[in-house]
């Protein structure tokens, strides 16, 4: 008779080989904070504390020492939650960014470690970058396979109201295990965004997986009232679409989004920030 641990490992394994783009595929560069979830992860050109999973050129633009945790909870599966920590570190050279990530649960997980540096180039260019290292468990006959990735951007921010990023994940297309030939996805984005009237902000992206057809995204990003954020999304290849609330309040931040896929249902994400002022 098949264990519970068996088929549960069994139908994640499935999801996850499966590779398609809706679903976190083995050890796919996973998209960090509430904030850029509810906007459908359009995210490549502004700056924050999850630009250590988005676009390491952001922290350049981090003047306080930050902290920050995140979770969620993919269709609402236990086993398929993930979470993370952050941390941003300015020093005079530019930013140092440390950060953690585990998906999976204790027969199957995937973790990530990066080491990350951001800085400012004159008034409007950042660039930044980052060292992985992946790992990937499975139980019984594989155990644990890890490898060494790198990624990182730039940013612009040539007028007051005008963002502009890009990004490269895993441009050596490093592979992660014998468990086959498939190296780890590489991953490239672009994107603009407009910040107008100071309360609104309209951002669009594409994203380009080598393997995969390109995902186009749209989010925006409202303050109706100071300290308060209304946020919401859509993207392509599936169609997705999300929103999301954040309040701030003396260096905390606090952030709640909910992810919907037509057919694998509703993921909520939430995140907790600390600046220190």
């Amino acid at each position: 008779m098949i264990s519970t641990d068996r088929l549960v490992t069994f139908l994640l394994l499935l999801l996850l080989f499966l590779r398609e783009p809706c679903v976190y595929a083995t050890q796919d560069n996973y998209p960090l904070g509430s904030r850029f979830a509810a906007m459908r992860n359009t995210s490549v050109m502004l700056p924050d504390l999850w630009s250590v999973s988005h676009n390491q050129a952001g922290l350049g633009w981090i003047q306080n020492l930050s902290i920050g945790f995140h979770h969620e909870n993919k269709f609402i599966i236990p086993e398929y939650a993930l979470q993370s920590l952050a941390i941003a570190i300015p020093t005079k050279p530019g930013t140092i960014g440390l950060n953690y990530s585990y998906f999976g649960y204790s027969k199957y997980h995937e973790s990530k470690v990066g080491l990350s540096f951001g800085r400012v180039f004159g008034e409007y260019i950042a660039a930044g970058i980052q060292l992985d290292y992946l790992n990937t468990f499975i139980a019984e006959e594989y155990g644990n396979q890890g490898n060494l990735a790198i990624e990182g951007g730039i940013m612009a921010k040539p007028v007051d109201f005008l963002y502009i990023g890009a990004h490269v994940f895993n441009p050596t297309r490093t592979k992660i295990s014998t468990y086959d030939e498939e190296p780890v996805p590489t991953i490239i984005r672009v994107g603009v965004g407009v910040q107008l009237f100071e309360m609104v902000f309209l951002g669009i992206e594409t994203e380009k997986e080598l393997d995969h057809k390109p995902i186009n995204k749209a989010g925006i990003e409202v303050e109706p009232v100071n300290n308060l954020f209304l946020r919401a999304g859509i993207s392509t290849n599936p169609t997705q679409t999300s929103f999301g609330i954040g309040y701030s309040l003396k260096g905390f931040r606090a952030d709640l989004a909910f992810t919907v896929h037509q057919q694998l249902g509703l993921t909520p994400h939430f995140t907790l920030m600390y600046a220190f002022q």
